[in-house]
């Protein structure tokens, strides 16, 4: 079996960002809207930094209108996903973007990535879960809004709740009644922290918010004793480490946290978070992670079961996932 073929869990990706740059030129020119600006001279999307990779984001964003152009999305992200050897992935999903938090409208967005979802499962072969995630920047408001969104369709699909955004605006604090609403909503719990921002970031979210899992998280290797702290309590990274390098928060491979993380017991995990953006694969940072690390498939298959245990899915799915996750004779 190749690298590539290998079984993957994913529990940090953005729909959007997921998006392949040719599915969004070509929902434009259906739309007849001009975004060629967005992209690149070889068609991928230009953005120079991390703010303006937000821009960039949310223009392609913009030509996404209707439950119909996000079902077609979630098909073209899920058959990426897929052909990289995944076969669970869990995505962020914002009603910020899906029906502009109007409960009514966000379960008309949601049943069609759900029914595009049920198809990709069975023609592909990958299972997929949601995550509601207000954002950040757009302010603590409207995220009571959208954890009102997620209440209202927590269940099978919809499992988890977490935050996106700048990490510069606003505190962890100030979305803590959205957190409080979905977790009484049975939801599971993560939260972006210690990506742009350093190691007390991460200490002042898992005080405020409480989540099990911390998106990035990496920046706690500033401070060893919150290491040895997410190590105790057992709190999952979700690590992304190409789309850290790409944005130049590390130099390299061989200078990504990663491994000393592992090292010191840190349940680390690894994604793509906005792979066509970042020129990443599930695949691709497998490989260079090994090439980095010197890691062998005892150790990938050790980040694939800390993936398993910390998916926000239902036991019977775990279940199911695990047995394709057993070594093949």
């Amino acid at each position: 079996m190749t690298l590539k073929e290998q079984p993957k869990i994913e529990l940090h990706l953005h729909l959007e960002g997921a998006a392949p740059p040719a599915f969004i030129r070509g929902l434009a020119a259906e739309k007849r809207e001009d975004i060629s600006g967005i992209f690149d001279e070889g068609g991928g999307y230009a953005w120079r930094d991390f703010r303006h990779f937000l821009r960039v984001y949310e223009a392609a964003t913009s030509v996404l209108r209707s439950p119909e152009d996000y079902r077609r999305l979630t098909l073209a992200v899920l058959e990426e996903s897929a052909a990289h050897g995944v076969i669970y992935s869990e995505t962020f999903l914002s009603p910020d973007f899906c029906g502009g938090r109007d409960v009514t409208a966000w379960r008309d967005y949601l049943a069609a990535i759900e029914d595009a979802a049920a198809e990709a499962e069975a023609k592909m072969g990958i299972t997929l879960r949601a995550i509601i995630t207000p954002i950040r920047h757009f302010g603590p408001e409207k995220s009571r809004d959208v954890a009102i969104c997620a209440a209202e369709t927590a269940g099978r699909f919809v499992t988890g709740f977490g935050i996106a955004g700048d990490e510069m605006i606003c505190e962890p604090k100030d979305f803590a009644w959205a957190f409080d609403c979905a977790r009484e909503a049975g939801l599971g719990l993560t939260a972006h922290a210690g990506e742009w921002r350093g190691p007390q970031h991460i200490r002042d979210t898992l005080a405020a918010l409480a989540p099990s899992r911390i998106g990035h998280g990496v920046r706690a290797i500033e401070d060893l004793a919150l290491v040895d702290e997410l190590a105790e309590r057992g709190t999952v990274l979700e690590v992304c480490p190409g789309s850290n390098i790409s944005l130049g928060i590390y130099r390299d491979w061989r200078k990504h946290p990663i491994g000393q993380l592992y090292d010191r017991g840190v349940k680390v995990t690894v994604s793509t978070d906005d792979p066509p953006f970042f020129h990443t694969t599930m695949t691709r940072e497998w490989d260079r992670l090994a090439d980095a690390f010197d890691w062998d498939q005892g150790v990938f298959d050790t980040l694939n079961r800390t993936a398993l245990d910390a998916a926000f899915c239902d036991r019977d799915t775990k279940e199911k996932l695990a047995k394709r996750l057993e070594p093949r004779a």
